[in-house]
Parts: structure tokens; C-alpha cells; sequence
């Protein structure tokens, strides 16, 4: 039995540690679009989007690329916009098939689709870049929520796990500058992607020894196993738990204390029944998260769309300075995995402690991601405000605010749909918020529009209206904290035998 429990624990580091590293290399490398960007103009991909334009009263001849800009743009802001609108399709497979046929039948697949594209795209075909891209922002957006449940086998810790996660997505965006600098030492863009393909035996494996076959369950099961003989191992913890309520409901509980924790349990599990999709929808919480993530995700998204012009301009085109803030902005990305984790130590930090009477567990949560909202929307209004001021230096500490506040974005998150909805319905809310946060997104390409026409390339005063724009989403968090502090003063308005988790109200 002990030998048992020991194959289990270790089942579980390998799982969290592989996944970890799944997400690190191959899940969020679209988001490292502006180093491949600067390959991709090196191979003279759109060139022909370029114009000479003679300066008046000179013979000078300067050469105009905003179209070939804009057309790079759009590539990422159709990429960005299928990770993000594809994910209800996505969370609903995730919910209906489980992990195994998700995994095989889409994330992996769309891996072999986007790295057949662009090992045989060329300058000449430029236009193949367009289901490039999308394929490896959808694929990426489907490896991490499949890695995302990894969290539930770690109770203690399942928050900052989630954001851990998140953050190795984030840093899998330094990919990109891998294959930069192996562009600039001989190695073709097509020679890169073709050996990022054949990493797709990895993938498959780990679905088959290191996942389950339809969801990892929170709370855990006692004894619960997965892998090669998930089937069994599900069969026998349904039965497992089955037999623990039927023990529990005849009264053979061992002690008081537990009898109470496993009736706090079952009521809150009730409670989760009791909650429709659509209600959660309805919400207010499910609301305002909405346009928490809508504005935050469409200012990085801008940002990154538009940062190699943006660089340009204000490096006067000058190549050299180009590529070293490119660089440097890539290896910011690397540190996502190291920032993550950070709010997961504040949506965690009241685990292990006494909770106060009447709080549920849930509520405890929910109690913690205010202060998480109200970091990431601070993080956010600095970063747009570095990111408005026109000096070439200071782009450093916004790309330092950049990694910090998008980290703690997606992260974040995961973690405030898992806390605040039943997990039931993890995949079709978290998949539904990500698609309606992608129509948002879609506003980046107007704007990118108006920047590259009738501000003649200046970003400035979009820069202005975003920033304004960020105010916003502060009501989330004052929302959440209002609603926290209004069930603690009810718990105390409510005498100690009448209080029980009321899940379905906090939810809602």
C-alpha cells in the first residue's frame, strides 16, 4: 500500500514537472511573434509591401514599410484572435471528451498543421504565415489548459501552480528569439520549425503515461492514479468515493471533526450542482472578470503587435538598436516563468490557516484574489503609462512591467475562474471568457490602422485613450472586495449552528 502511495507521489512530480516543461517550450511561442518578426523581414517576407518615396528637396530615396508593418500586424491579431475565440470550442471538448482525446485529436494535431506550414513557407509565399500563426497560437492555448488541472493534485498549492503554469506559457515566448539567434548564426527558419516538429513524440507520450484520461478531479480522490491504466484507476475511485458518502450517510464516520469536514464537503458539492452554466454566465463575477481581461489583453496585445515598428520608429530605423531591444524584450519574456508564481503566493497565502467561522473554503479563495485583480490592474495602468512616453531607454522598464503584469494576467486568470465557478464548468467558462476577451482584441487592428494612417505611425495618442481605458478595470477588484466584506458581515449576523456553505450565493 505505502509502495503505492510513493508510485503515486511520483507520478504526480513527474506530471507537474514534465508539464512545466511542455508549457516552457511549446505552449505560448506566438507571443514571441516580435523576434520572429525580425526574421521574417530579414527573408523579405511582404517586401514587396515596401515602397521608395524620394524626400523633397533631396535626392535622398527613403523606403516606406508601413504596409509591410501592418501586414505583420495582421498576422498576429488573426493568431491572437483564434487563441483566444477558439478556446470556447476548446472548453467545451476539454469538458465533454477529457484530456486524452483533446490532447490527441486537436492540440497535437494543430502542432504537425502549423510546423508543415511554416517549414515549407518561404518570402515568396508569404500569406502562408497567416495558418502558421493561428495554428500555434491554438494548439499552444490547448496544451496549457489541459496542464492547468495538474494543479488539483497539489490541493495546498493549486493556485500557485495554476499561475506557475501560465508563467511557463508566458516564457515559452523566448522560443522565438532562440530561433532568432540561430537565424543569425546560418541555421534557416525552415531547418528550425522542421525539428520543433518531431517534438511531437513528446507530446503523445505524456498524454498517454502522464495524463488521465478524461480529468484530473478536485477535491483528489483517495488514492487516485492515472496514465496507462487511467481506466481502471477511474473505475475504482467513483467507486472509491461512492463508498465513502454511503459510510458517511450511515454514520460510521471515526471521529466528530471529520464527520463535520466530510458534511462541509458534501453540502458544498451539492451546492456546485446546484449551479448552471448559465447562471455563471449571468453573473456579475463572470461580468466584470470579463472586462477585466478584455481591456488588460487588448493592451498587451497592441503592444506586441505594433512593438517592432514602435521600436523602429524611435530607434530612427537603425537595425542594430532594433535588434538589441528586440533581444532584450525576448529575454524579459524568459522571466514570465519566475513572476508567476508570485501571485500564486497571494492567492494562496491563506492556506494552512484557521478559517473564520462560517468561511468555506471557496470563500477563503475568493477572499484572496482580490488583492491578485488589484495588483495585476495596477501593474497594468504603470505599464501603459511607460509604454505611452516616447524614450527609447525607458522601454526597458516597460518591458519589465510588460513580463510582470502579463504574468500575473493569464495566470490570475486560470486561478479566479477555478476559485470563483464550480470546476464542472471550468472548461466552457474559462474557454467562453477567452473567446469573448478575442472580439475585444479585435479592436487592435483599427487601431493599428489609425496609427499607421492618420497619425503617420505615431502611436501616441492610442497610447493615451488605452491608458485611459485601463482605469476600468479596477471595478473588478472593488467589486470582489465588496462582495467578501458583505458575506463576512452575514456570517456574523448569523448564529454558529444555522451557518453552512452557501456556495451558490458567493458564487453568484
Amino acid at each position: 500500500m505505502q509502495g503505492r502511495e510513493v508510485g503515486s507521489k511520483m507520478r504526480y512530480w513527474l506530471t507537474l514537472i514534465s508539464g512545466m516543461l511542455e508549457c516552457l517550450c511549446f505552449a505560448g511561442v506566438v507571443f514571441g511573434y516580435t523576434s520572429l518578426v525580425f526574421v521574417l523581414k530579414e527573408d523579405q517576407y511582404f517586401s514587396e509591401l515596401c515602397s521608395n518615396n524620394t524626400v523633397s528637396n533631396s535626392s535622398l530615396v527613403e523606403t516606406d514599410c508601413r504596409g509591410q508593418d501592418e501586414q505583420f500586424s495582421l498576422v498576429f491579431t488573426i493568431a491572437s484572435f483564434l487563441n483566444n475565440f477558439l478556446s470556447l470550442i476548446n472548453g467545451y471538448l476539454f469538458d465533454r471528451f477529457g484530456t486524452m482525446v483533446t490532447r490527441l485529436q486537436t492540440a497535437i494535431h494543430l502542432r504537425d498543421y502549423r510546423h508543415f506550414f511554416l517549414s515549407h513557407c518561404s518570402a515568396a509565399n508569404s500569406l502562408m504565415l497567416f495558418p502558421a500563426l493561428s495554428c500555434i497560437a491554438v494548439g499552444g492555448i490547448l496544451l496549457l489548459m489541459t496542464n492547468i488541472q495538474v494543479g488539483n493534485l497539489f490541493a495546498a498549492h493549486r493556485s500557485t501552480i495554476i499561475t506557475f503554469y501560465n508563467g511557463a506559457f508566458d516564457s515559452s515566448s523566448g522560443v522565438f528569439l532562440i530561433i532568432k539567434i540561430l537565424h543569425e548564426r546560418g541555421i534557416s527558419l525552415q531547418s528550425s520549425f522542421l525539428a520543433l516538429s518531431l517534438c511531437s513524440i513528446i507530446h503523445v507520450a505524456r498524454t498517454f503515461l502522464l495524463m488521465p484520461r478524461t480529468h484530473i478531479p478536485y477535491p483528489l480522490p483517495p488514492r487516485y492514479t492515472y496514465g496507462v491504466n487511467c481506466g481502471q484507476a477511474d473505475s475504482y475511485n467513483v467507486e472509491q468515493v461512492k463508498r465513502t458518502k454511503e459510510e458517511d450517510a450511515s454514520g460510521q464516520g471515526s471521529s466528530g471533526k471529520d464527520e463535520t469536514a466530510k458534511s462541509d464537503e458534501t453540502e458544498v458539492e451539492n451546492a456546485e450542482k446546484g449551479i448552471s452554466f448559465r447562471s455563471c454566465v449571468l453573473s456579475w463575477f463572470f461580468l466584470w472578470h470579463l472586462l477585466w481581461l478584455s481591456i488588460l489583453q487588448l493592451r498587451h496585445y497592441l503592444f506586441i503587435g505594433t512593438l517592432n515598428s514602435r521600436l523602429s520608429r524611435l530607434a530612427r530605423n537603425d537595425p542594430t538598436l532594433v535588434s538589441q531591444y528586440t533581444n532584450a524584450f525576448a529575454m524579459t519574456q524568459l522571466c514570465g516563468v519566475l513572476c508567476a508564481p508570485w501571485n500564486g503566493l497571494i492567492l494562496d497565502r491563506h492556506k494552512g490557516k484557521p478559517r473564520a467561522p462560517g468561511e468555506t473554503e471557496q470563500d477563503a479563495d475568493l477572499r484572496s484574489s482580490y488583492l491578485s485583480l488589484f495588483l495585476t490592474s495596477l501593474q497594468c495602468l504603470f505599464f501603459s503609462i511607460c509604454a505611452t512616453i516616447p524614450v527609447l531607454p525607458l522601454q526597458y522598464i516597460t518591458f519589465i512591467l510588460q513580463v510582470l503584469n502579463r504574468s500575473f494576467l493569464y495566470g490570475g486568470n486560470a486561478a479566479f475562474v477555478s476559485i470563483a465557478f464550480p470546476s464542472r464548468h471550468f472548461g466552457k467558462l474559462y474557454g467562453l471568457v477567452m473567446s469573448l476577451s478575442a472580439v475585444i482584441s479585435l479592436l487592435q487592428y483599427p487601431c493599428i490602422s489609425l496609427v499607421k494612417g492618420p497619425l503617420d505611425g505615431d502611436p501616441f495618442y492610442v497610447d493615451i485613450t488605452l491608458t485611459l481605458l485601463s482605469v476600468l478595470v479596477f471595478i473588478h477588484p472593488v467589486y470582489v472586495f465588496i462582495h467578501c466584506r458583505r458575506k463576512a458581515r452575514s456570517r456574523e449576523n448569523i448564529p454558529p449552528t444555522d451557518i453552512g456553505p452557501t456556495l451558490a450565493q458567493a458564487k453568484l
